[in-house]
Parts: structure tokens; sequence; C-alpha cells
């Protein structure tokens, strides 16, 4: 089967890459045989190289840019267990033991990416946060206290925050909002550089510059899925003409993947962003907080290293020439709207970018197989909340490596 061509997924002057000194890699430069081949580079296949190394697995990594510079330099990073699906309509999607289990994940995951962090060699900017939720309009209070009860009944640590509160201690004009106390940021090109380093340590073997553009099963030459083998070996060829044979393929290919795929599983969004200048913060507590909003698309934003990020502006994306064509619009609008939630803070842009990046139907991510690909898994991690949805692909599919069912795999499927 032969795979698309490459995917223009970022513009504009991109932050992450300024912070960190990137290794790096070698393009293929023969033919291989491996246990597990890995396809991407980016922040989820750094996550799922990461684990397999960690359990002994014997894993090839190929990524046909350089690490971490796809949609991963473009990532702003802000991890939270509040997916883009509220709770209480997630319950409507997939059931209400479902959707908890969905939020309990993503709260554990934060935790689980702290204690990676802290385990690599640099820290990679982790920080702890809590979350402002705040609702845009008033005739979101009554949604966003439904929403409240939902997680207060679940055990989740939040308040609900009304406007006069928000006035005193916030000094914001907004009706109210949601206070959740566990949220945190991290230099995602940074993090994944380091899972990548610490994966090859322990005998990962990367290849940067390697696009693959044919993958072929034996069962491909079989007429009827009831002849597919578990057995079956796996063979990526590269546009260098090399060739990698494996017992299983893990596509690790972002918002690139759905190309390879017949089932739509998402609709592709560009996003913009900006960094500031660094400044004097004469509100303090922007420091410890993530912000977004209950608009769809919403406007978010976080602090790093006396600067300011804030993204949003998002359209369904069309090719990236219509989309560069309006980063400098966007970003002058996320400016203006950052200045109206904060009068008294003066911003100068000091990086602007833009990305492209996919949404599911119920928000979720999908992880798992498909018929298509033949001993191959997918982890698409689609949303608002790429970098957390990667840490649970990267769990599920390295216990399916290991023949170890998960409970929750179910949930993610891709007919469900």
């Amino acid at each position: 089967m032969k795979l698309s061509n490459d995917m223009n997924l970022t513009s504009g002057s991109l932050y992450w890459p300024t912070l960190t000194q990137a290794p790096s890699y070698p393009p293929l430069q023969t033919s291989v045989h491996c246990d597990v081949a890995i396809l991407g580079g980016g922040i989820t296949g750094a996550l799922i190289a990461y684990h397999l190394a960690e359990a002994g697995i014997d894993a090839v990594l190929l990524e046909k840019r350089t690490i971490g510079a796809g949609s991963t330099s473009a990532s702003t990073a802000l991890l939270q267990y509040e997916i883009d699906t509220h709770l209480i309509d997630l319950k409507d999607k997939v059931g209400p033991k479902q959707a908890v289990r969905v939020y309990e994940l993503c709260l554990e995951a934060i935790g689980k990416i702290e204690q990676l962090s802290k385990s690599l060699t640099q820290g990679c900017n982790f920080s702890s946060k809590q979350s402002l939720y705040l609702a845009s309009h008033k005739k979101d209070i009554e949604t966003l206290y439904q929403e409240f009860l939902a997680r207060k009944q679940m055990g989740i640590k939040l308040e609900f925050v009304d406007a006069t509160t928000l006035k005193r201690e916030f000094q914001l004009e907004r009706p109210a909002a949601l206070l959740s106390e566990v949220a945190a940021q991290v230099d995602p090109y940074c993090l994944t550089h380091q899972l990548i380093r610490h994966a090859a340590s322990q005998g990962l073997h990367v290849y940067e510059n390697t696009e693959v553009i044919y993958f072929e099963n034996d069962a491909d030459r079989k007429k009827f899925l009831g002849n597919l083998r578990s057995t079956d070996p796996i063979k990526l060829s590269t546009a260098q003409g090399f060739s990698i044979t494996a017992k299983r393929v893990i596509f690790a290919t972002g918002y690139e993947s759905q190309q390879y795929l017949s089932q739509k599983v998402a609709n592709l969004n560009s996003s913009y962003a900006f960094v500031s200048s660094p400044l004097e913060l004469s509100l303090h507590w922007l420091n410890d907080y993530l912000i977004w909003e209950t608009a769809r698309p919403y406007l978010y934003m976080r602090t790093i290293d006396k600067r300011i990020l804030v993204g949003g502006e998002d359209v369904p994306f069309q090719n990236p020439q219509a989309r560069d064509l309006l980063l400098k619009r966007k970003a002058i609008k996320l400016h203006q709207r950052f200045q109206k939630l904060f009068p008294a803070l003066s911003l100068e842009i000091a990086f602007m970018w833009a990305g492209t990046f996919g949404e599911t139907k119920d928000g979720l991510p999908f992880i798992g197989v498909t018929t298509e690909y033949p001993n191959a898994y997918f982890a698409l991690g689609y949303g608002g909340n790429g970098i957390t949805y990667s840490l649970i692909a990267a769990e599920l599919i390295c216990q399916a490596l290991l023949g170890k069912a998960h409970s929750e795999a179910n949930i993610f499927r891709f007919d469900r």
C-alpha cells in the first residue's frame, strides 16, 4: 500500500526550537529488521518509543523530517484533564462510565508526564498549574455549573467561581469560571527530544529524514480477512530504497494519519498562536494558571519564561497556503482578544505561528488497530489534549504489544 506524500503542518516563527539544542540522527542507509517500527518522531512517537524501550521491546523509529519538527514544534502544550468535550456531553456520546474513565485517565496522564519529565536529564520546563475555564457569555453559566456538578461527583477537585469573585481575585470581567486544581505545562519540543534520547540509550534505533513511502504485509496478497495471520511480517519501504521488516508497525504520524485511512476519523483545522516578548507581570497570579474559555473555537493562554503564549482563532483547514495567508491577521486578532481580557497588560508579539490539528466528533483520540493495516497500530491523539492522549496511547499500545489486555482500549477503538 503506497503511503501519501508530505503535508505542510506548520509555518511562522516557532518558539520551542529556539530553546533546545536538538541532537541530530542519521537517515536510514541500510535495510533493517526489528520487532516494532514506529512511524513519526513527534511527541506521540517519542512517548511510544520511551515506553517500548522501558519494556525491552526491539524498536526502530523513523521520522521523515527531523525529530519534533512537525506539529510538536507548534504545540502550545497546555496539559489538562479537561478535554474539548464537556463531561456532561461526553456521557451522552459514550456513556457515563466510559466518560468518567476518560477524565480519570487524563488526570492520571498529567501526573505520569510530570514523573517522566522529572526523570529525564532536563525537566523540559514542566510545571504544575491550575486551570481557569472561563464562561464566555452569560448563557454559558448554567452549562458551566452543570459541568462543575458532574466533575465534583466523580471526585475532581475544582471550584465554581462567580463573576464577583472573578473580578475581585483575578481582575477578570467574565460571568463565571471553573477553577481546577490539576493542570500543567511543558516544553513539548524539549520533552520529545529528551524522551527519544533516553529511549536511544536503551536500544531504540532512530532515523531522521527517512520517509516511508510503502507499507506491505504478506497478508495484502490474500483475498479474505479470515486468512490474515498475526505472524505475517510487515515490510516498509523508504524513499531512499531501503526496507524495514517488522512484526508490528505503529503509526504515530499525527494529523497526517488521516490520509492513510479510508475511515474519516477527524476534521482538520488551522490554529494560530503567538509568544510575547518578556515582560514584568503586574498580575502575578497569571504565572500559576492555564486559561481557556467556553466559546468554540476558544481562546487559551499560559506563561513561559516571563512571556505569555496565546492561542486560538481556529478555522477549518483548507491548504497550507490559505492557512499561512491568515497568520499575521490572526496573530493581531489574538493580541486584541488578550488585551480586551487583560487591558492593564501591554504585550509585544515576538513569535507567531500557525499549525494544523485535528478534532474528532466526540473529542476522543483513536488508538488501536484497523482492518486496513494488518498488524499495525495507530496512535491518533487528536484534539486539544494531544499530549495527554499520546501518553494514554503509549501505555495502551505497549501493553497490547506485551500481550496484556487493557480494559480502557475499548474506549478509543476505531469502530466505536
